[in-house]
């Protein structure tokens, strides 16, 4: 029996560096939601303006993931992800220097383009340098890491906010990415997708099909899901989306997203459980955290540190579930995961039902099995996307995958607040409740979907192989599984 490679010096840098990248675009996520009364204070805005100072970062990130990973792959992986780390590093600083709240909002839209552009890059990073026998344990720590970050997003930017000022949400990127930029260009080794031209009208297609669509997700609460902007935005970002489809089937002679990925089990399966997952995990991580100071009185950062049962958890069980998806396959682990984190939520929706006020004690079994399986989802993710496609197309998957990721996690936003407003709300602790528990089902119900879709992923399998013509290769009908 042959013994699996070990990790070599390459291998630990290239996860070192990547892992530190993802946590600081995944952590730009929620780390400014905290800080918000703090920065209306000090630089003023309406109740729009700080929407879209959270909504700014989401849209850019979301519309242009594909497109980082098509350039990655077409001018040099390490060459772009330097500049998105770039670029990511400079929109901290000016983030942070701002001097009103619409130069705020324009520094993170530029964060947002240097996330996008590097995120999807440091999964293709990440299997081109690790053996293939230890890429569940890579995959593993680099998903614990990066869900840490968007799950303590409201803890870190509230603990920076109370102890210092809201400027140092950002200002604590920089030091990390010029850290980060020296060794990411003398210790990550360089790689490319398929030497083609990039798909222009393909590109612009989708991305502004995606930005139609996470503008009305983003805009349907609070300017109302029939107001103009929302429903043109809706219609016309499908419209645009369906035209990239058949673009890309029909058309394109490159395409950037080749439509028959789709024809794999494997990787359609996966992204469904993806957006299911997003879904309801972000929702709910957004009511909850409200919950928390709005009925339990606890401040920003004492919420945050009551969350650690969910939050702290994939540190902790993410490479181990890495490990085991090495040895036994990705697809079980994956299913016990979300079912787990559908049942943490269906448990907390009992917990906080019929309750008048905040047992936090009776809440953390609920919070510690929404964490295992939270965890449990993460890393084997990682691995089940980039082994449902040959090598030369983890790139674009990668983006591919994110992209849903965003869209699921702004969906669950927009749902979960919507069933929330409908059948509660704000006035009174009796209103959350009644509004959260609700909510909590059904972002359950979704992670449960989730669960469901995951099953329908082919039992383990070995890695696709490139053809020697590849494109050939590209051209021809992927094996069914």
């Amino acid at each position: 029996m042959t013994e699996k490679p070990a990790m070599g010096r390459a291998a630990v840098w290239t996860l070192v560096i990547v892992s530190a990248a993802s946590f600081m675009a995944a952590l730009d996520n929620l780390v400014v939601t905290t800080a918000l009364p703090s920065i209306r204070e000090e630089l003023g805005g309406g109740l729009s303006d700080l929407e879209w100072t959270v909504s700014a970062y989401t849209l850019s990130f979301a519309v242009l993931l594909m497109f980082g990973a098509a350039l990655g792959d077409r001018f040099g992986r390490r060459r772009i992800f330097l500049v998105g780390l770039a670029v990511f590093t400079a929109g901290s600083a000016a983030a942070a220097l701002s001097p009103g709240i619409g130069e705020l909002i324009a520094a993170r839209a530029v964060q947002g383009t240097g996330a996008a552009v590097m995120m999807p890059l440091t999964l293709t990073l990440l299997t081109a340098a690790v053996p293939e026998g230890k890429r569940g344990m890579a995959f593993g720590i680099w998903s614990g890491v990066s869900g840490l970050a968007v799950a303590a997003g409201p803890l870190i930017g509230g603990s920076l906010t109370e102890h210092f000022s809201w400027q140092w949400i950002f200002w604590v990127n920089v030091p990390v990415g010029l850290v980060l930029l020296p060794l990411a260009y003398l210790r990550l080794g360089e790689s490319r997708g398929p030497g083609r031209a990039l798909d222009v009208p393909g590109t612009l297609l989708v991305s502004l099909g995606m930005f139609g669509v996470v503008l009305g997700l983003i805009r349907g609460n609070p300017d109302g899901w029939t107001s103009p902007l929302v429903l043109g935005a809706l219609i016309g970002g499908t419209l645009l989306l369906a035209a990239f489809v058949r673009y890309e089937q029909r058309v394109a002679a490159h395409p950037m997203l080749p439509m028959r990925l789709f024809r794999s089990r494997a990787f359609s399966a996966v992204n469904a459980a993806s957006l299911l997952m997003y879904l309801g995990m972000f929702g709910s991580i957004f009511l909850i955290s409200q919950y928390l100071q709005g009925v339990g009185g606890f401040s920003p950062q004492e919420a945050g540190i009551r969350m650690l049962p969910w939050t702290a958890m994939p540190l902790l069980v993410s490479p181990i579930a890495g490990i085991l998806s090495d040895r036994i396959g990705g697809r079980p682990i994956v299913v016990a995961g979300l079912a787990l984190q559908a049942a943490g939520l269906a448990l907390y929706g009992l917990v906080v039902d019929g309750s008048t006020g905040l047992d936090y004690v009776a809440q953390i079994p609920a919070t510690v099995i929404c964490g295992i399986g939270m965890s449990l989802y993460f890393g084997p993710t990682a691995q089940l996307v980039m082994a449902s496609v040959r090598p030369q197309e983890q790139g674009i998957a990668s983006g591919a995958n994110n992209a849903l990721r965003e869209v699921g996690g702004a969906l669950g936003v927009a749902v979960l607040a919507a069933v929330f407003s409908g059948q509660g709300g704000y006035q009174s602790v009796r209103a959350f409740t009644d509004g959260l528990v609700p909510a909590l089902y059904v972002g359950a119900a979704a992670v449960g979907l989730g669960a469901l879709a995951a099953v329908f992923i082919p039992r383990r399998r070995k890695a696709p192989v490139a053809a020697a013509g590849e494109r050939a290769a590209d051209r021809a009908e992927p094996a069914r599984v």
